[in-house]
């Protein structure tokens, strides 16, 4: 599990709704299960367990297999609200809906199953355009919801490294509704700790200001990029979505095996990384 990716569409991205640090551990290592070479319907089963979790995040199984009971009990009653399409089809609207249709607890196994919505399905496979992906461990190992959140507003923009955000979109985005009114505490509770989380377990560094519309704080303005490694000690150039590197390899994977068996739609990368993902399956 720990080399799966998460792909969502940007309009579940940039969706409306609040989930706990563990009910999001839960949804996010069963997105990371979806295949990207079949369809995904309603009726799929998808199960995490306390296991898994206490690997995947580093804390101890008792903790895990405790905070994955509770989770899973309120992850049924959660809500999500869509304001566009997946793939950027149709008109803009406003969707309310659940994430999962169905949740069971296994105690004796200590494992959680879940089937998504009817209405998540089409934000989480078959994405053509318009979605964000990254590695389920870049956020794994988040003590904070609001740090996956915000990571994932930056992979969105990850070729831009800015991103701009008004502080009414994120209150809404992230539904705090009454909590943190002042812009202090909202700096304190919120954007700090979310900041310092993604600086400290995700490949990016984060960097982030305040804008002022008159004397009021209207938008956060951050600036982001990826962290230099022992191998690389330059910043990572920026890829076009289908252009091969030099040689035409990618991850390992020979050029010609990747165009021998990409899907229809995939890009050049999308092609590669699900090729990878599959070699290291068991």
């Amino acid at each position: 599990m720990n080399t799966s990716l998460v792909y969502k569409s940007n309009a579940l991205i940039e969706a409306s709704y609040r989930l706990s640090l563990y009910e999001q551990r839960i949804v996010l290592a069963c997105i990371a299960q979806v295949r990207r070479d079949e369809p995904l319907t309603d009726q799929k089963l998808y199960t995490v367990s306390a296991q898994q979790i206490a690997d995947l995040t580093g804390v101890g199984l008792k903790t895990a297999y405790r905070h994955l009971k509770a989770a899973s009990e309120r992850l049924f009653e959660r809500r999500v609200t869509l304001h566009q399409a997946p793939n950027g089809e149709g008109r803009p609207a406003v969707r309310l809906t659940r994430w999962v249709q169905t949740v069971e607890y296994k105690e004796e196994e200590g494992m959680v199953a879940l089937r998504f919505g009817t209405d998540m399905v089409p934000y989480l496979s078959q994405l053509t355009e318009q979605f964000t992906r990254y590695a389920l461990a870049d956020v794994a190992k988040m003590k904070s919801p609001h740090a996956t959140r915000l990571y994932e507003l930056l992979c969105q923009w990850r070729d831009a490294g800015k991103r701009e955000i008004s502080v009414d979109w994120l209150r809404t985005s992230l539904q705090l509704e009454n909590r943190y009114a002042r812009i202090p505490d909202l700096k304190r509770w919120v954007i700090r700790p979310a900041v310092d989380q993604i600086n400290e377990h995700s490949p990016l560094w984060c960097k982030w200001e305040q804008r002022k519309t008159g004397r009021r704080v209207s938008h956060l303005v951050f600036t982001f990029g990826e962290k230099k490694t022992e191998k690389d000690d330059t910043p990572r150039k920026k890829k076009l979505k289908n252009a091969p590197s030099k040689g035409g390899a990618r991850f390992g994977i020979p050029q010609a095996v990747i165009e021998e068996k990409a899907k229809p739609g995939e890009s050049y990368e999308d092609a590669a990384l699900r090729l990878l993902t599959e070699s290291r399956r068991p």
